[in-house]
């Protein structure tokens, strides 16, 4: 069924999960070879199950996010639904969450309620705005925690309009730090022998990754704002015209920046007192722009990228996503896999980032699962009788 090869490959996680932030984490835990018991509501599933696009009427959503994990439907407002689900957890190393806070407590299954009962037991919850502070119980999406988390005023083009950034890195961060809590938390448990609560806040995530923001509002005072494509303390360090199209250039010290005059055919721009080290070149960072500028639109990208490699200056093209995914990069590093879905047959999505050397990084995947395909399977192998 899945890829039961990887340093997780004993754990067993009792995943109650839906949409992204949740499935985002399980999904990177089944890859490194945890075994994945996906609880889903018998009415409809996993939300994302109803979100497109689709084929033949599967959600390719659902289906990118989901490979290798087995699907059954309960319903922990049932008897004999809760009776089956804490079976199972019984013999799960990891319980992972993204209900809103509180909802767990209500169906009994709250943290001071199960560590009692399983005091191994890791309890990973990933909610909007974390288990305690003022704004715990409100709901909340992707797009809302990119906008309070400050990350939507720096990105766009200056004076532009608000601007999401193209993937919903609200739910994904929340998912991967989740990700590293549980590991981290296994690990623990080893030296220990005692689970833990785990909380990760979407909107906590947000602010983690602000970096070099939260640097400059705390160093100078002044509040950033949206820049394009330009970094905010390197210069040059942005996309620049061309050609024919657009080219990243990151000449991140001196010397690259002197590499990159001698490239052009501009080096007495290598002298020029606005431009002699980073904190000037930043400061002048415009009028650096249109001097490279008017040399790069002579010649494609293509030509400047093959110069600047030869010379060890960091560059690239701006790919679309179908030039990206059939990058002979990606595709050497086994970034483009496929899984399968019993309707639909194979279906390509993302890889696994993690390459380890004790471990095979598989180019086939687990299967897909239908709503509650594996209950007779899960039952059989937790031993319910029902």
């Amino acid at each position: 069924m899945k890829n039961n090869l990887g340093p997780l490959k004993s754990i067993v996680v009792l995943d109650l999960t839906r949409v992204l932030v949740g499935p985002y984490c399980t999904m990177v835990l089944s890859d490194l070879g945890a075994r994945i018991i996906k609880v889903e509501s018998p009415e409809t599933g996993d939300d994302s199950r109803s979100f497109g696009p689709f084929i033949k009427d599967y959600s390719a959503y659902f289906m990118s996010l989901n490979r290798g994990k087995e699907s059954i439907a309960l319903n922990l407002k049932n008897k004999d639904d809760k009776k089956i689900f804490e079976k199972i957890l019984a013999k799960s190393d990891v319980l992972v969450e993204n209900f809103r806070p509180g909802t767990l407590d209500k169906w009994g299954y709250s943290w001071e309620v199960l560590k009692k009962k399983y005091p191994k037991l890791i309890y990973a919850s990933a909610s909007g705005f974390g288990q305690t502070g003022p704004l715990k119980t409100l709901p909340a999406y992707d797009m809302v925690v990119q906008g309070m988390g400050g990350l939507m005023s720096v990105t766009g083009q200056p004076d532009g309009k608000p601007t999401r950034v193209g993937t919903s890195i609200g739910d994904i961060t929340a998912g991967l730090f989740t990700a590293i809590g549980i590991n981290a938390a296994l690990f623990d448990r080893q030296k220990t022998g005692k689970g833990t609560k785990i909380d990760v806040s979407m909107l906590d995530c947000q602010i983690a990754i602000l970096e070099n923001a939260i640097a400059r509002y705390f160093s100078s005072g002044e509040i950033p704002k949206p820049m394009g494509s330009r970094h905010p303390s390197i210069t040059p360090f942005e996309a620049y015209k061309t050609k024919d199209s657009f080219i990243i250039i990151a000449a991140g010290n001196d010397k690259l920046f002197e590499n990159l005059c001698n490239s052009l055919g501009c080096k007495e721009y290598i002298k020029d007192k606005r431009f002699l080290n980073n904190k000037v070149r930043n400061a002048n960072a415009n009028d650096l722009k249109l001097i490279l500028e008017k040399y790069l639109i002579k010649n494609s990208t293509n030509h400047w990228i093959k110069l600047f490699t030869k010379m060890s200056i960091p560059c690239g093209p701006i790919y679309n996503i179908k030039q990206a995914v059939e990058n002979p990069q990606i595709k050497s590093r086994n970034m483009i896999v496929s899984s399968t879905h019993k309707k639909i047959g194979k279906f390509k999505m993302a890889g696994n980032p993690i390459k380890m050397s004790n471990y095979k990084d598989p180019s086939t995947r687990g299967e897909i699962p239908d709503l509650d395909q594996h209950r007779k399977k899960i039952l059989k192998d937790f031993k319910i009788k029902i």
